[in-house]
């Protein structure tokens, strides 16, 4: 297993990259966003360690320029920044994880081998009505037409649709989405919910994505509210 670790602390760097040698993962480190973007693009990568302040992009917009350019390879983000914002910020950029500083080592590595573990079969075309979510191109389309999704409202469909005909309480949701504890005073969930409902319901019928107050949501074909 390749791993790309992007850290300007050189440091750390050291550091991070000692362990996960020790773990028997092949490294490689750069302390510049630019570079390590370049590097990217032109080899395949296991999983990427991204540090969010970074010289030359720093690793929002590195993450940002991956996924655009359909790289997929799992992204972890390492940072000091601990706020909920920043948290929903990294992930929306499209990266897979999001860990903080300081690192306690032996969650790290468990958060690697599980986005490793992610990539270890190919996923099956998912279908509700005549809604679609090719999990391999990271295609949604309903009724023939292609729909545009950000990662994080690509993210929330996919569990949804995983989960068809089930009702999901939203700390089920917040915890595999989001994955940090859900406390019930943050509204990002409503807010994303919103946004898939204007893209995937609005204009076709029936409508998918069910709320059931008090408890969370459900996607299916017999949704009547």
């Amino acid at each position: 297993m390749n791993v790309l670790i992007v850290e300007d602390d050189k440091s750390l760097a050291r550091l991070l990259q000692q362990t996960v040698n020790e773990a028997g993962y092949v490294t490689q480190v750069e302390h510049n966003g630019s570079v390590a973007l370049q590097l990217a693009q032109n080899f395949k990568f296991d999983l990427i360690l991204l540090d969010i302040m970074l010289p030359g992009l720093d690793g929002l917009e590195v993450c940002r320029r991956l996924r655009t350019a359909r790289i997929l390879s799992p992204v972890l983000m390492i940072t000091a920044r601990d706020a909920v914002d920043n948290k929903v910020e990294g992930l929306d950029s499209g990266a897979d994880d999001y860990i903080v500083k300081p690192v306690a080592i032996r969650e790290l590595l468990a958060r690697m081998r599980a986005l490793m573990r992610r990539g270890d079969s190919t996923p099956a075309l998912l279908r509700v009505a005549d809604l679609t979510l090719d999990p391999t191109a990271r295609r949604v389309m309903r009724a023939g037409i292609t729909i545009s999704l950000s990662t994080k409202e690509y993210a929330l469909l996919e569990y949804l649709m995983r989960n068809a005909g089930r009702v999901l309480t939203r700390s089920m949701i917040m915890e595999h989405v989001w994955q940090y504890d859900f406390e019930g005073t943050d509204n990002v969930l409503d807010v994303y919910i919103s946004y898939l409902r204007n893209k995937i319901d609005r204009n076709h019928s029936p409508a998918l994505i069910r709320t059931l107050r008090g408890v969370g949501f459900c996607l299916d074909a017999q949704n009547e509210t």
